[in-house]
């Protein structure tokens, strides 16, 4: 038994770690795997060279995988930060342990797959750095694999459990299962059916194979006890009646594996070494083992069996990561799709600007431990300040603009419309001596092209770097102002940063009062980057957009979902704690270099965060649009 179903070899190839190489800080699941590897505990596992059974691996060559971890999400929705993490723990583990990562898809539920959900899963991986196929030998493997490719096995499973009195066919009602179950302080009750010879399960068992018995009229049932102190284990269900078209077997099958029945058999068909899940699968780690040691007896499974290995899972504040609750915030257009920079789907983290380097960062910090916590999304953004620091190219944007007028400009450089170029550099000096950008060949950092803009006459600033009444400690732009003595004081001198030393005048305004432009004498010989660019001191140096070469930008200023950092806590509605500032739409001004960029393209707009080109809209009809991504530093709920 082999799968058929390659992959496609991935750009983002992460290869295992080569013996000796240091590994990233310690967690109970690396321990666990170094005492393994130390122990020799899976050294003698073969390799049939695809999932199969303990004969086809039994007939194939020493295991050339140290270890086998895998990524086994349902195709039943979007991936969330919390997949994120699992992809970078289980990818991660086997690149650092000379192993492989399988991606396996849990597909054993007809009714909530789809195929559209199987390649945003496929690209989400990828995009974070990862694949599945391996390299050894001189002989390279993909391991992409279906659950639902296994169908067969999980059937003939079923049936050696039954002929070895290890399971029955159920016909109660779920109402007469839910009750007889039991609960924490009750034990269950036998099942009327529980008593059935092997032979009369096997028979209604193929009857429920053929189509013979209605959707929900019988169950197949592990026999282990009814009165287990683990409900886990007071007879499980291991297979349904479902008449359902699957994405990948279509209508061969109308009954199907439940998962916790699936999940160890499939583990055991790819070899898996550690089967990582998260913490509310640790009451169901004795059915798996006792499920193990049934088909090993039964000899359909070779030993050592994979082994479950339970972690917290993520808890991010200001997140919600219920598939239900994201459905219902897109059904509901609470967000404009799965993949709105709000949500904290993958899809929705790419589109707001995160990278792979920093969600990888990220996993890598937070760590792997036993005990659920709740993690700052503070520390998300501030893995993504860390990446971006010294690659973002810098730009100037000004996202409340109002017209700055040099009113003696004419008189200063002859005419109205001269402009002169201005450059300020793409990256400072600190992100090129680490060769953040590129290299000449010979391992020397090489500086990107310099951003040249134009200043004129008139230039966007913001509207809060001026003020009439200016606040205690303002040092921006601000009028001549009338002193007690009647003596006139000057205006307030800034630089606009790249270009002239100024010295605000005054400002318009219209009929209801409100500042229309601002105006302000610029002052010659004092260009950054010229031999006077000194010699006038200036108070403070703003960021602007000269009016001659600026480009109409639409940004989209994205802050948190939610308001409350556990939205749907203890039982809370979670659309009451709806942030409604989640998003502001403005009409901004951009210099020359923004507009150029490519979709996705990240940069740091000075004094305003971190921003990216929109990957579904930017340039779209000519337009340009940037989402911010984070601020430049955490500002929530100061």
């Amino acid at each position: 038994m082999s799968s058929n179903t390659p992959s496609s070899p991935s750009k983002n190839n992460v290869p295992a770690a080569a013996d000796g190489e240091e590994h990233k800080v310690s967690n109970f699941l690396r321990q666990v795997i170094e005492k393994d590897l130390a122990q020799g505990t899976y050294a003698t596992r073969k390799w049939g060279g695809g999932p199969g059974d303990g004969d086809f691996h039994e007939a194939g060559q020493p295991d050339p995988a140290k270890i086998r971890t895998r990524f086994p999400p349902e195709p039943n929705g979007y991936l969330h930060v919390g997949h994120a993490k699992s992809i970078c723990l289980n990818f991660g583990l086997a690149r650092d342990y000379g192993g492989v990562c399988h991606m396996r898809f849990d597909d054993t539920n007809p009714e909530k797959e789809e195929k559209e959900y199987v390649d945003s899963i496929l690209d989400a991986v990828q995009w974070l750095g990862f694949n599945w196929q391996s390299s050894f030998n001189g002989k390279t493997e993909d391991h992409l694999y279906y659950a639902s490719n296994y169908f067969d096995f999980m059937y003939r499973a079923a049936e050696y459990l039954i002929t070895a009195g290890h399971a029955y066919v159920d016909e109660q009602t779920a109402e007469e299962m839910r009750v007889n179950r039991g609960d924490f302080g009750k034990p269950g009750v036998d099942s009327p059916f529980r008593a059935r010879t092997p032979e009369e399960n096997l028979a209604r068992f193929r009857e429920m194979r053929d189509g013979k018995l209605a959707d929900g009229a019988a169950v197949l049932r592990a026999k282990i006890s009814m009165q287990s102190p683990n409900i886990n284990m007071r007879d499980p269900a291991i297979y349904r009646i479902r008449r359902a078209t699957h994405h990948n077997t279509g209508d061969a099958w109308c009954i199907y594996p439940m998962y916790t029945f699936a999940h160890p058999i499939e583990d055991a068909l790819e070899q898996i070494t550690h089967s990582i899940c998260t913490l509310e699968f640790e009451d169901q780690r004795p059915f798996y083992d006792w499920l193990m040691e049934r088909l090993i007896e039964g000899g359909l499974l070779k030993a050592p069996p994979p082994r479950q290995y339970e972690f917290a899972r993520l808890n991010l504040t200001y997140v919600i990561t219920s598939k239900r609750k994201l459905a219902q915030l897109v059904n509901e257009k609470k967000v404009s799709g799965w993949d709105d920079p709000r949500m904290p789907t993958i899809v929705g983290l790419r589109r707001r600007g995160y990278t792979p380097e920093a969600i990888q960062l990220f996993a890598e910090r937070i760590g792997v431990t036993k005990s659920d916590s709740w993690i700052d999304y503070s520390t998300l953004d501030g893995c993504l300040r860390e990446d971006l620091e010294n690659k973002a190219h810098r730009g100037m944007a000004v996202l409340d603009p109002v017209k700055l007028v040099l009113t003696n400009w004419a008189e200063v450089f002859g005419s109205d419309g001269y402009t002169e170029d201005c450059t300020l550099p793409a990256l400072p000096h600190s992100a090129i001596g680490e060769g953040k950008d590129g290299n000449d060949g010979a391992g020397r950092a090489v500086p990107p092209p310099d951003r040249v803009f134009k200043i004129g006459k008139d230039v966007w600033i913001e509207r809060e770097d001026f003020e009439e009444v200016p606040p205690k400690g303002y040092k921006r732009l601000t009028p001549p102002k009338v002193n007690p003595d009647g003596s006139t004081s000057p205006g307030a001198v800034v630089r606009l940063k790249g270009g002239y030393v100024i010295e605000c005048t005054g400002c318009a305004k219209d009929a209801d009062g409100k500042v229309t432009e601002v105006h302000a004498k610029v002052i010659a010989g004092t260009k950054s980057g010229t031999p006077g660019a000194d010699s006038v001191k200036a108070k403070a140096a703003i960021t602007w957009v000269g009016a001659a070469d600026g480009v109409s930008a639409e940004v989209r200023l994205y802050d948190r979902l939610f308001t409350n950092p556990q939205p749907d806590a203890g039982g809370k509605d979670f659309l009451d704690a709806l942030n409604p500032d989640s998003l502001k739409v403005v009409t901004a001004y951009v210099e020359p270099s923004l507009a150029a960029a490519k979709p996705d393209q990240k940069f740091q707009f000075e004094r305003h965060g971190y921003f990216v080109a929109d990957r579904a809209d930017h340039g779209v009809g000519g337009k340009v649009v940037f989402n911010r991504v984070t601020g430049l530093k955490d500002s929530w709920g100061k």
